[in-house]
């Protein structure tokens, strides 16, 4: 698998380099690389109501990056608060099978809940969703195993308490996904 990363407004080259060494070692016989570009963050995705981005539209923008024949797959990066409709936020999207995705980091730091910065617990907590959200490009849904990678995140406890690898059956899937890829 061909995977790219795409900056969607500023984010820090370090933590794009990040998930890139991360998302090699997870995920078996995946390429992956950044990007040099950044897509602008889409204005006419953001809802002043409610003061985010619909993530879905954002989506919409990436997919022309597959459409050009960038990659496989693409997962956007981004800092603003995402959301979609019945839901008061959301860490990420993606299509579900599909090529494209998206994570906001916004939620993810620890200053976010009023704690102190900690590197470690972001890095954690950015790659375990990155992770989660190329899985539903592969097909995976949410799996029940509250350890593994693909279990629902409700909360920031959620993302915080599951692992950054998928349970035995979830990585069965990404494997068997991958060989017809």
């Amino acid at each position: 698998m061909k995977l790219v990363i795409l900056r969607v407004g500023p984010v820090s080259s370090n933590i794009l380099q990040n998930i890139r060494r991360q998302l090699s070692k997870i995920f078996p016989k995946t390429v992956c690389s950044i990007l040099n570009s950044e897509m602008p963050t889409p204005q006419e995705a953001y809802n002043s109501r409610r003061k985010q981005f619909h993530s879905s539209s954002i989506l919409a923008k990436i997919s022309r990056y597959v459409e050009k024949g960038v990659a496989d797959r693409i997962l956007g990066i981004t800092d603003v608060d995402l959301y979609v409709p019945h839901l008061n936020f959301v860490f990420g999207e993606a299509e579900c099978p599909g090529k494209t995705a998206i994570i906001s980091l916004h939620r993810l730091k620890p200053e976010f809940y009023g704690q102190p910065s900690d590197n470690t617990v972001f890095e954690g907590r950015y790659v375990k969703e990155a992770v989660h959200e190329i899985g539903h490009t592969l097909g995976l849904g949410h799996c029940r195993d509250p350890a593994c990678v693909m279990f629902f995140s409700n909360s920031i406890l959620d993302t915080d308490r599951k692992k950054s690898a998928f349970c035995e059956r979830c990585y069965s899937l990404v494997v068997k996904s991958l060989s017809f890829a």
